[in-house]
């Protein structure tokens, strides 16, 4: 069976264009391929300064992933730091990349002039290689990703096809595959732009919102000056993007949900009411959880368990085609 690995980072709360446009996906994937979900906790230290946050930031996304509905005996969603091998991996696979390579890394050049003036970790620099190791450790064969991630794959891929070169065939290579298309979530208050906390919370539907909260967020919503509901991305962005929503939290098409409205006060309260029905069981399941850390931490014992047993035998396929000497 075809191997998927797609990593998230416990970086902040998850919002309702996270959950549309790729979680849900992850839920479904679940039964169709064999799926690896870390939480790469260890990628998250490059801007981690404080204590506490990031171990809260984990159990909290943890919660989120099972809640939404990934199945714990089917999926494999394990803690990234809970596996030691990947920080082992990562450290060979700093030995196979290059100095240049890493240097090169768009993203890596991104982070730092955000980060001009302050400390930048040298995580930043050398993060690809364990994102490197993060892949491989498990026999990938694809992993989904975003345009702006196809460069970190095709790393991965020039560090497994070198050290196999080196010792022989040991490493499986990994394809970047474009992911199934998730519904198109735009924040409320700016139609053009994607769904972002950084966008502001007025435009932003974070998943533990208080439905008062979210209907307030979705009467709120921008528009425009017309009165006609119709599905015109470029013309009628606003109302599109309502559309979309109240779509993908019916099961319906854009085009078949704008059926039946002559405005748009209806429309903004239709596609809440249906956004907070939507939420109502994920939200109850994660406050199940969440108030149950020894639950929580039994479901992550699962999936960490399942992907040491992988794990391990790709470090110790890889410590014996170098040739180290065994334990």
């Amino acid at each position: 069976m075809t191997r998927v690995l797609s990593c998230i980072q416990p970086t902040g709360d998850v919002h309702l264009g996270n959950y549309l446009g790729a979680l849900r996906n992850w839920v479904a994937g679940q039964h169709e391929k064999e799926v690896f979900h870390g939480i790469v906790d260890l990628h998250a230290l490059t801007i981690t300064e404080e204590p506490g946050v990031l171990g809260e930031n984990t159990l909290e996304l943890a919660a989120m992933l099972f809640a939404v509905g990934l199945d714990p005996e089917v999926a494999t969603v394990f803690v990234q730091s809970h596996v030691p091998e990947h920080p082992q991996l990562g450290w060979v696979m700093e030995c196979t990349l290059s100095f240049g390579e890493l240097s090169r890394m768009t993203q890596f050049k991104d982070k730092t002039a955000k980060r001009e003036g302050n400390f930048i970790s040298a995580g930043l620099f050398s993060y690809p290689a364990l994102q490197a190791a993060d892949i491989v450790l498990y026999d990938t064969n694809e992993v989904p990703v975003g345009d702006d991630q196809r460069q970190h794959v095709e790393i991965t891929r020039d560090a497994a096809i070198r050290f196999n070169h080196r010792f022989g065939d040991t490493l499986v290579v990994p394809e970047a595959v474009t992911p199934a298309a998730g519904a198109r979530v735009m924040d409320l208050q700016d139609p053009t732009s994607k769904m972002s906390k950084s966008l502001g919370g007025a435009g932003c539907i974070m998943m533990l919102d208080e439905p008062t909260a979210i209907m307030k967020k979705f009467k709120r919503a921008v528009t425009d000056s017309e009165s006609e509901v119709r599905y015109d991305v470029a013309a009628k962005p606003g109302v599109s993007g309502l559309l979309d929503i109240l779509a993908a939290a019916t099961g319906t098409t854009p085009h078949a949900a704008a059926e039946g409205y002559t405005q748009y006060g209806p429309l903004k309260v239709d596609t809440g009411e249906a956004v907070v029905a939507m939420l109502e069981p994920i939200q109850a399941r994660y406050h199940e959880l969440i108030g149950d850390p020894a639950e929580l931490t039994r479901l992550l014992q699962i999936g960490s368990g399942r992907a040491r047993t992988v794990a391990s035998t790709t470090l110790s396929r890889v410590y014996d085609a170098i040739g180290l000497v065994p334990a």
